[in-house]
């Protein structure tokens, strides 16, 4: 990815000669670095189901204990007074359930589909963020991972460019967004029907816009796609193969409580197939229908998602997540996923006596598109799911939580889940999934600031 080092000398070099021009009233920001860590170790069990038959991409029809393990640092450090630097390095390891297939709204979002268990360390995250204030109208942020205190222009224009996941700055909701500390299974964690652009690790390299004022934010990120369906190289032509993001914020309060609703749309173009073209080929040659003999670069698949999230009492909110993906194109980068309706509630623990705990439960209901359903039925593969054949139903995911704080720094959390239809099957499950996470989570900034 030679275009991004460029990227990143140039608008470092950019926003230094900005703060040369920097008023010398500037408030001192709190912040000049930080330094965050955490560890997450999810271990997960699920037992025998009902299973008249299995494919190649088929959850196992016999009881599976599986863990995985991140560990991730993250540091922080301001540059000059608008310009911050975000680096993070990871290392994850651990299976998930039959090799991470079978299932469309997976149930472990730690887990990534990796060739190997074993542990390995990699560059999970490094850009460079920075901020064009308008007006004098200020808004502090607090110290936390890849967000250094200190005062913010209350109206900015923000630029980030580098490595980092783009669901980083889209489709956020403060009651799920986090399978380190919020729900875990990927089509309630961010929107399953945006198959967004990323790696086999879920990150990638690109650029961010964002113009964010008192109560609304427009935001538009251009990302890499990569090369192959889940792959873990990048496609370096930019201008055919990229995924491209749009998403519009709105912030308001219903009395004292606060809410927000997110619209997000998106365009991804990549090296992929068509399910319409892979069912007619298969017609013509009498053999099961392949979507990677189909493949032709800049392919468009494109979506929408709606995202509310909505406080209705101190330490209670709910919240409604609506995905729609056009789902005549291969699913490249994320899930199996083409229609998503989702929706739960969450509960802190200050209502009995304990501010650090949290509660929740959700249900989440995935679809196919008409065309995408045939694919499957008629023996083809994506590359999470495939039974080999199929009798369509949607896919229904029911996960309740609790997270408890055992002590400074530490949470343990039990997590059920019931998946029914699992890979949009009727003949196949339910399938009850039973979870135990643990979490630390660290941080340290200079003293003057603490």
């Amino acid at each position: 990815m030679s275009a991004f080092p460029r990227l990143l000398t140039f608008v470092l070099l950019c926003a230094r000669l900005m703060a040369q021009t920097d008023s010398p009233a500037a408030s001192i920001p709190s912040d000049r670095w930080n330094l965050f860590y955490q560890a997450t170790s999810i271990g997960q069990y699920h037992g025998t189901f009902q299973s008249p038959y299995e494919g190649p991409l088929s959850l196992r029809n016999y009881p599976e204990r599986e863990a995985s393990l991140t560990t991730t640092l993250f540091f922080g450090l301001r540059l000059t007074r608008g310009l911050q630097l975000y680096f993070n390095p990871e290392i994850a390891g651990g299976k998930g359930f039959s090799s991470v297939t079978g299932i469309a709204d997976a149930p472990n979002g730690e887990i990534p589909r990796v060739a190997t268990a074993t542990p390995k360390p990699y560059l999970a995250r490094l850009y460079l963020s920075y901020d064009f204030g308008f007006g004098s109208e200020k808004e502090h942020v607090e110290s936390d991972a890849n967000q250094l205190a200190g005062d913010r222009p209350m109206t900015r224009y923000t630029v980030t460019v580098g490595r980092f996941t783009i669901t980083d700055f889209f489709d956020n909701n403060t009651y799920t967004h986090d399978p380190r500390t919020q729900f875990m299974a990927w089509g309630v964690m961010y929107n399953g029907a945006w198959d967004y652009p990323a790696d086999t690790r879920g990150y990638t390299w690109g650029m961010v816009h964002e113009f964010h004022a008192r109560k609304w934010s427009l935001r538009y990120g251009s990302v890499a796609e990569p090369r192959k369906a889940n792959g873990g190289r990048f496609d370096r032509r930019l201008l055919r193969d990229r995924g491209d993001a749009f998403e519009g914020e709105r912030r308001y309060s219903l009395g004292e409580h606060p809410g927000a609703i997110r619209l997000l749309g998106y365009v991804n173009h990549s090296d992929s197939g068509s399910y319409g073209d892979a069912l007619g080929l298969a017609a013509q040659t009498g053999t099961t229908p392949d979507i990677t003999a189909m493949h032709r670069a800049g392919t468009r698949k494109y979506g929408t998602g709606l995202n509310i999230e909505q406080e209705i009492s101190r330490g209670v909110g709910v919240f409604t997540r609506l995905g729609w993906s056009d789902g005549k194109t291969q699913d490249f980068a994320f899930t199996a996923i083409d229609r998503l309706a989702s929706s739960g509630v969450s509960v802190k623990g200050t209502r009995w006596n304990r501010k650090d705990d949290a509660a929740g439960s959700s249900f989440t209901a995935g679809g196919l598109s008409g065309v995408h359903a045939l694919y499957l039925s008629r023996g083809g593969l994506d590359f999470i799911i495939g039974d080999g054949r199929q009798n369509y139903a949607p896919e229904y995911v029911w996960e309740s939580y609790y997270s408890a704080r055992l002590f400074a720094g530490f949470f343990a959390t039990f997590d059920l889940q019931r998946v029914a239809n699992p890979a949009y099957n009727r003949d196949r499950g339910p399938v009850w999934i039973e979870s135990v996470r643990l979490h630390m989570e660290y941080g340290f900034k200079p003293r003057q600031a603490r």
